[in-house]
């Protein structure tokens, strides 16, 4: 711009005045850098290039048109119109400036307007989810009791009889192996009613601290042979974290459910890592096996109760654990691929952060 207005100026001065068209061109040329300079720099730009556009053509027009009185003053009235228009361009420019920044703003409050009322969406999406959960849960809370003794005792019975009939057969009968084949099913009968219950009326939890690491220890313990029976590896990573609050009994039990539904993800072999860490008075413990994965639309589906992809599960586990979790104050994620594995990610508050064990 400043080689533009140095450049018209020059060719005023280096062409004689006898060549009147040519000036009436050059004049003219001056708005150019006056339009972009209100257009670039707003008023300041406007009024500062008017101003040298003006100091540089007023010599030209003393010295070499003051002899034309005429021209002279209609060149005098072309200053006056190059201030005018950098003032009214830059003027222009600065109003479309502030306008501009103003739109800016105003989208960028709308923008986290919107984010605010995604993330209250979620959060009534979420609560609306636990408001159902915890009326199914309400429901199986009453037929608990009723349940439990209707099934309990009649297998309490049966497994008592069978016991009786198993010691008069004959090992090498086949009666026998029939027996044991009852006494087994029994059991997981047991076993799933024990579930439900443990799932329908959760005990109080006891409120202390828990070595998270440590705990996890004693679940790999009793899950060593399973896994190295299946060909699994098991990899621990344990961070440097705090210790949690709550019940020791019931952490195992929750982390020894997605230890064992890892394993039972992968039946010909894989990897099991479990790491912990803690952030911002959290620990995260993250399970992240390579199994067969979980749909993405199971994934919303997995801590319903009696919901499982297996056929001989009970749909019971990963739905206590979360109640576990939820009762310690704390959340459990779940993220998955598809034929490439699944991640578990615990978070429990960190003892004395302000969370612990909730109703």
């Amino acid at each position: 711009m400043a080689l533009l207005v140095l450049g018209v100026t020059a060719l005023h001065y280096l062409t004689t005045t006898q060549r009147v068209e040519y000036h009436d061109i050059f004049r003219r040329l001056y708005y150019v850098p006056i339009v972009l300079g209100g257009l670039w720099f707003t008023l300041r730009g406007g009024l500062a290039t008017s101003v040298v556009v003006s100091a540089l053509y007023a010599p030209h027009v003393i010295f070499q048109w003051g002899h034309h009185p005429g021209i002279a003053l209609e060149q005098y009235l072309e200053i006056v119109l190059y201030n005018v228009i950098g003032f009214l361009t830059g003027f222009l420019a600065e109003r479309e400036r502030i306008q501009t920044v103003r739109a800016r703003r105003a989208a960028q409050k709308l923008e986290r307007s919107y984010a605010k009322l995604r993330n209250q969406a979620d959060q009534i999406l979420e609560v609306e989810a636990q408001l159902r959960r915890a009326d199914r849960l309400s429901a199986l809370g009453e037929l608990a009791a009723g349940m439990a003794h209707e099934i309990r005792n009649p297998l309490g019975s049966i497994r008592g009889t069978a016991e009786i009939l198993q010691e008069g057969v004959d090992p090498q009968d086949r009666r026998y192996e029939f027996g044991r084949i009852l006494l087994k099913e029994v059991d997981r009968l047991n076993k799933v009613v024990q579930n439900f219950l443990d799932f329908a009326r959760p005990s109080e939890p006891e409120r202390e601290r828990v070595d998270v690491n440590e705990t996890l220890r004693d679940v790999f313990a009793l899950t060593r042979q399973p896994a190295a029976r299946d060909g699994i590896e098991v990899i621990f990573e344990a961070g440097d974290v705090a210790s949690a609050t709550g019940s020791a009994k019931q952490l195992q039990q929750a982390f020894l459910n997605l230890v064992l539904n890892a394993l039972q993800a992968m039946p010909r072999g894989g990897r099991l890592k479990v790491t912990t860490a803690q952030a911002a008075g959290e620990v995260r413990i993250v399970f992240a096996d390579t199994g067969h994965g979980i749909s993405g639309e199971d994934q919303d589906k997995v801590f319903n109760p009696f919901f499982t992809t297996r056929q001989e599960g009970t749909g019971l586990g990963l739905a206590i654990t979360h109640r576990i979790v939820q009762g310690h104050g704390g959340r459990i994620e779940v993220k998955s691929r598809p034929g490439e594995g699944t991640d578990f990610t615990m978070i429990l508050p960190c003892a004395g952060s302000g969370g612990g064990i909730r109703a």
